[in-house]
């Protein structure tokens, strides 16, 4: 008999997993039809890129980048959904939205696509929540993530003018402000047997020795 908690989880999945579909489902179409949707990016400053703040992070420039950021959005999405399933909508609304609205803002004048923003706010909402919370488990999916993609590190510096850093940037400061709002949501359920781990941490502790006053029988 599958419980309310399978239920919930397997419903959760579905959210990272239809993100996939959609975004390639947009580079399949560039593909049929031999077009280009990069006219519907974001362009910071120009009326006509607001348009961009909502498609932006379905356009992929080729192939390759899409391999590159569909791995990370998996990985994060499913951990998102799974770890944090009380704040995992909003967070994921707010990594869609903002990081775009501050790249109109204050971006370079560029058609500037794709979801890597989400990917890094992912990361950093992951991360920081990990300790924030002391959940060991964000902590080391975000680390295997930086770890596979180890470029992520520099992503967020005007390195390569053909990447936009401004979205990593933006991204990864969305992610550490989410990781701080939504700090009270989800809180982490340790399991049984690290609580039985820190008892016996606990219980194997040497009493504490104060030279001022002596050894504890003097006292």
């Amino acid at each position: 008999m599958i419980d309310d908690d399978q239920v919930k989880y397997k419903k959760y999945i579905l959210y990272p997993v239809a993100f996939l579909v959609l975004i390639w489902g947009v580079k399949a179409a560039e593909e049929i039809f031999q077009i280009s949707f990069s006219r519907f990016g974001l362009a910071p400053g120009e009326a006509s890129g607001l348009t961009g703040i909502i498609f932006s992070p379905l356009i992929h420039a080729d192939l390759n980048h899409l391999i590159s950021n569909s791995l990370p959005l998996l990985f994060l999405g499913l951990g998102l959904f799974y770890f944090y399933p009380q704040s995992s909508i909003k967070v994921s609304i707010i990594l869609y939205i903002v990081p775009n609205i501050l790249v109109w803002f204050f971006g370079r004048s560029a058609f500037h696509i794709g979801a890597s923003g989400i990917v890094y706010g992912l990361v950093t909402f992951m991360f920081y929540s990990g300790i924030i919370r002391r959940d060991s488990r964000s902590i080391a999916l975000s680390l295997v993530v930086t770890f596979l993609y180890g470029s992520l590190v520099w992503g967020v510096l005007p390195i390569d003018e053909k990447v936009s850093w401004e979205s990593h940037l933006f991204g990864a400061l969305t992610g550490i402000i989410c990781a701080f709002i939504f700090r009270k949501k989800d809180p982490f359920k340790k399991y049984d047997w690290e609580n039985e781990d820190e008892e016996e941490s606990n219980h194997n502790e040497k009493p504490e020795i104060s030279w001022t006053k002596g050894y504890p029988w003097e006292e």
